[in-house]
């Protein structure tokens, strides 16, 4: 992290838990903080950290651990980690915060609780930002990875891995950062959250509804923004949400994957400032 970027750690108290808040810059009279919901999640917001550090120099950054993850509360169990606490917890932690109205990001599975925050508490955002995200079911992946060579040449080496690469080689396109990628992610604790939990039927679904009705219905300006090469949501899914949502911006990062935002962080970043700054993020 650069020595002269203003941080700010901290534990804010929600409800029956403690997150574990990182403030990224200063905030600032004349525009909303940016309150940022990771992916996973079954891990905390640290890896996102090489997207929001360029953004931070003129923007008021707001990342926070989900319940459960990283160093927020630990210890809960399943009937704890449902998503509507995790949407409940972030309108609490604005509150707390005293940020008034904001901007708001969801990567990855945090669109899924972006979605859910934006029809609970319309009011509370001014714009939102979708990053490698989808809006539809997963089986919608299903049809553009099964006939992608790439895709399925990266899987099979991941399995051949035996897990040690922890998904490095889809989720970063240039296979040359893989490694620094799966350096940045190593050291990260899953948490209490668990996948056997989804597929056992004990999780409340992030959007309980139609997510594209939502947004479409909310009607506010909404950044998709996405890696052409995304392997967990592929680009056609950010293109099709686009189309379905009138206010919507859309800019795809060319030649990066799932994790754009650690391959092309000064791109991704300047993207998101155009958009919470008023103007167009590059279609």
């Amino acid at each position: 992290m650069p020595s002269s970027l203003v941080t700010n750690d901290h534990l804010v108290p929600a409800g029956d838990v403690t997150l574990f808040v990182r403030e990224l810059g200063k905030r600032r009279p004349d525009r909303p903080s940016l309150v940022v919901l990771h992916g996973g999640p079954d891990i905390g917001h640290s890896y996102l950290l090489p997207g929001f550090e360029p953004l931070a120099a003129d923007h008021h950054v707001v990342l926070f651990d989900f319940r459960g993850c990283g160093r927020s509360s630990r210890g809960l169990p399943v009937e704890a980690l449902q998503p509507e606490y995790v949407v409940g917890d972030t309108h609490q932690l604005i509150e707390e915060l005293r940020l008034g109205t904001v901007d708001l990001l969801g990567f990855s599975t945090g669109g899924r609780a972006a979605t859910a925050f934006v029809e609970r508490y319309p009011s509370a955002v001014r714009r939102l930002i979708l990053a490698s995200t989808s809006a539809y079911p997963s089986s919608e992946n299903e049809p553009y990875l099964r006939d992608w060579a790439e895709y399925q040449r990266r899987q099979a080496g991941e399995r051949a891995a035996g897990g040690r690469l922890r998904n490095s080689t889809i989720f970063v396109w240039d296979l040359d950062l893989a490694p620094r990628y799966l350096r940045l992610v190593e050291g990260l604790d899953e948490g209490d959250w668990s996948y056997e939990a989804y597929l056992d039927g004990r999780m409340h679904p992030w959007v309980s509804g139609d997510a594209e009705a939502i947004l479409r219905e909310w009607g506010k300006p909404v950044l998709i923004l996405h890696g052409e090469q995304d392997m967990g949501f592929p680009v056609q899914l950010a293109e099709r949400l686009h189309r379905a949502l009138p206010a919507s911006t859309l800019a795809i990062i060319d030649g990066a994957a799932h994790m754009c935002h650690f391959e092309k962080p000064q791109l991704w970043s300047r993207r998101i400032r155009e958009f919470v700054e008023g103007g167009e993020g590059s279609s």
